[in-house]
């Protein structure tokens, strides 16, 4: 009983020591985030540009600059990123698109984006807003669906019962 005790002592105190570790690393992380966006708003610029193409690719295959690809960390390099390939003024150039927004980035048409070097960090249509792209039903509106549809197919295959008086 004792060696059990002192075994889920030792589990508890690794465990405490790892929470407080991840506290202290988050905090740093979330004030190095904080000082970049800063940094990214006081470079904002709006551009007039047309989209051409987008994609999520490798860093490596964008078409980025050589000093971006140096700059980004070696695991970075292999991962895909929303790269937006659109038209500046008479230069082609790409971006790389902030996630959240890369969805409503329309194809073949021309936006008022705000870009912080080569970063998207926001689009607003010239003519009018944005589509809205449609999202895409989850797991369980599926499984909905289909088990209305089985539950309707095995209604109108029942035959219906009369009431006789």
């Amino acid at each position: 009983m004792g060696t059990i005790l002192k075994v889920m002592l030792i589990i508890l105190i690794v465990l405490a020591v790892l929470l407080v570790v991840l506290y202290f690393l988050g905090r740093k992380a979330q004030n190095k985030q904080a000082a970049q966006k800063q940094q990214m708003d006081a470079m904002a610029q709006n551009v007039t540009m047309l989209i051409i193409d987008k994609k999520k690719m490798k860093l490596k295959e964008a078409g980025l600059p050589a000093m971006v690809l140096e700059q980004t960390p070696r695991l970075m390099r292999n991962t895909k990123l929303p790269i937006v390939k659109a038209k500046v003024g008479p230069k082609v150039a790409s971006f790389i698109c902030d996630s959240a927004i890369f969805d409503s980035i329309p194809v073949k048409k021309e936006v008022k984006a705000v870009i912080s070097g080569l970063y998207i960090t926001s689009v607003r249509g010239i003519r009018g807003p944005l589509e809205k792209p449609s999202k895409k039903p989850g797991l369980l509106a599926k499984l909905r669906r289909k088990a209305d549809a089985a539950q309707a197919e095995l209604n109108a295959a029942q035959p219906k019962k009369s009431k006789k008086k």
